[in-house]
């Protein structure tokens, strides 16, 4: 980008003490602008703004006008975001057009110019570049107020995506020429949408930080959908949680809940406040230490999932291992809620585990009716834990443990299977249906309208998965996202059982893969060439559905599990878009690792 002169902005309107509004320096070389007006919400010498951050990746609807409502009623003079605006991530310019008309709708009710900035959600590929464009001028750019820079930038300047942001040579330039020229500001504040401090190979932005370091700033960010504080470069770098993107709302001590923060900016430097939906926090919400302390470590308390022959078992026995890796005390306190098929006594409910140390106790079942193992519903245990901390205040969160006993599946050993999506050599096979529907009633028809099953085996080179799939309306878009029709997604994780059993969704492309795949003629996998092995699959069409044939490397899977490899844990859901429906169906063999349905242990297959 070539930088054209200053445009000096002045702002005549005057308060009702007569005094001037302030000088305002914006430096914007198009005549589109990425804010919606400049009508200053301001104060005297000590200013006030807001920041919103994630609205999508997995949006949860009503949260980001809620958001909007209340920072209405705060007035701030302006509010800066950090990117996610729509969900994007594809290049149907009618569904572009329709997703920017309905976030400009959210900001028509904001009293408070908003300013923007993309992020990976809002810019994915040239289709949502050019409309970003089209509609605000530039993707990155800087003003000046009060004395303070703000610094917007473009973490997706080359389009790579979510966890690969850059800096490239042409914005790093404008950036060095910004810095230099407001080299006198009593501050500065820079808005990102992928905190690159925590990502690699992101071209320029490490000097970028160099500019930085002798200058008062902040910097803040968004994208992974968790609140964290760091101390570095000579400044607090923020990586902010959402305001309505996907999240588990684990709570303040994993750093996810809704909210938006509010500065105050003073002489000494900013103030910040985060504004949860539901409360007030300054900006120690999450640190480093807390990170560390409980996201940076598996949950505390497990309960060992259980694999049964019988199929109608009557006692079984979990281990409950609680494991407290921190230099305090730590207390725990179990609480558990009626289960119709189950009963089940947890040996200890109230207890203390000692620093560094480990409890186990046993949790004793017993199915009382007779039921079979797979009409188990799924036993839910609260736990609530709280570290004795020696500086600090104890900290305390919660969480609910699902646990269900397994039916133990097993993977068929075959001589070769031919991979041509025909399915005529899996007519002995082990075949899993999926049962599981979400969503509402009234967009499921029944049996003709979804119905999937699977069966797996393996042979001396690969993991193989059959699927069948009856569905009276194949919804395809070749222009559209992957997410908004019909596909069919798996997770697969190779490694020991140990790890593979309490998979959270965490580690995704390095601890385990998961493989969306649409019925697109062209580029039906999503993100394939970053899949970490190659997936062979075959696909038949027919008149109420398709059959499909997918093969996994053994290499990946003896690299993950050891050549000794016993077991993986394995997922498979299917997306169901109709045409007369008003919304999809989801079908999942068991509930996806990253919900808070996640049942530990769950999809686990064993080798013969």
């Amino acid at each position: 980008m070539r930088l054209l002169s200053f445009y000096l902005i002045v702002l005549s309107l005057t308060t009702s003490i007569g005094q001037d509004q302030p000088t305002i320096y914006i430096d914007i070389p198009t005549e589109q602008k990425p804010w919606n007006h400049i009508d200053w919400n301001n104060a005297d010498d000590q200013f006030q703004f807001a920041i919103v951050t994630d609205r999508t990746g997995g949006r949860r609807p009503g949260v980001f006008p809620i958001g909007i409502k209340k920072l209405n009623l705060l007035q701030p003079e302006f509010v800066m975001s950090v990117g996610d605006l729509i969900e994007g991530y594809t290049k149907d310019t009618v569904q572009i057009n329709k997703e920017w008309e309905e976030f400009m709708g959210f900001i028509d009710m904001l009293e408070a110019p908003f300013f923007y900035v993309p992020g990976n959600h809002d810019i994915t590929n040239q289709v949502l570049e050019d409309k970003w464009k089209e509609l605000f001028g530039v993707s990155y750019y800087h003003f000046v107020y009060h004395d303070v820079l703000f610094l917007c930038l473009n973490s997706e300047d080359n389009l790579r995506g979510a966890g690969r942001g850059t800096i490239d040579d042409e914005q790093f330039e404008y950036i060095k020429k910004t810095l230099a020229e407001n080299s006198d500001v009593k501050w500065t504040m820079v808005f990102i949408h992928q905190p690159l401090w925590v990502q690699e190979d992101t071209k320029r932005w490490k000097d970028v930080e160099k500019l930085l370091e002798g200058r008062k700033h902040n910097v803040f960010a968004g994208h992974y959908h968790r609140y964290w504080k760091s101390q570095r470069n000579n400044g607090r770098y923020i990586a902010l949680a959402t305001t309505g993107g996907g999240s588990p709302l684990r709570g303040k001590a994993y750093g996810e809940f809704d909210h938006v923060v509010w500065v105050t900016m003073t002489e000494e430097g900013p103030i910040l406040a985060n504004l949860f939906l539901d409360g007030i926090w300054d900006e120690n919400v999450v640190t480093d230490e807390l990170v560390d302390l409980v996201r940076n470590r598996p949950f505390p308390v497990r309960m060992e999932p259980i694999y049964l022959e019988a199929s109608h078992p009557e006692r079984m026995t979990s281990i409950v291992r609680a494991t407290n890796d921190s230099d305090g005390k730590m207390h725990v306190k179990l609480t558990g809620t009626a289960n119709k098929e189950l009963h089940y006594q947890l040996e200890k409910t109230a207890f203390t585990v000692e620093p560094n140390d480990v409890v186990t106790f046993n949790l004793n079942l017993k199915n009382v009716n007779k039921e079979a193992i797979q009409d188990f519903t799924v036993v839910k245990v609260n736990v609530e834990i709280t570290y004795e901390m020696k500086n600090t205040p104890d900290i305390s969160f919660s969480s609910i443990l699902n646990f269900k006993p397994f039916q133990k599946h097993r993977i068929s050993r075959v001589p070769k299977i031919k991979l041509d999506g025909n399915l005529k050599e899996w007519k002995e096979a082990r075949w899993k249906t999926i049962d599981a529907m979400d969503g509402a009633p009234f967009d499921y028809d029944g049996e003709d309208d979804c119905s999937i099953k699977f069966a797996t085996a393996l042979d001396e080179s690969n993991f193989y998965i059959a699927v069948d799939i009856t569905d009276n309306d194949f919804y395809i878009k070749e222009e559209g996202s992957y997410w908004n029709q019909d596909a069919i997604i798996l997770g697969l994780d190779a490694r020991p059982k140990n790890q593979s059993a309490f998979n959270r969704g965490e580690g995704r492309g390095r601890d385990w893969f998961s493989y969306l795949r649409t019925f697109k003629k062209e580029n039906p996998v999503y993100g394939e060439n970053r899949l970490p092995l190659k997936v062979t699959t075959e696909v038949l069409r027919r008149e109420n559905g398709a059959t499909l044939e997918m093969a996994f490397p053994l290499d990946y899977i003896q690299k993950m599990g050891g050549d000794n490899w016993s077991s993986l844990r394995f997922g498979l859901g299917y997306y169901d878009y109709d045409s007369d429906d008003e919304n999809p169906t989801t079908h999942f063999w068991f509930p996806a690792w990253n919900s808070n349905e996640d049942i530990p242990g769950s999809g686990i297959l064993f080798k013969e």
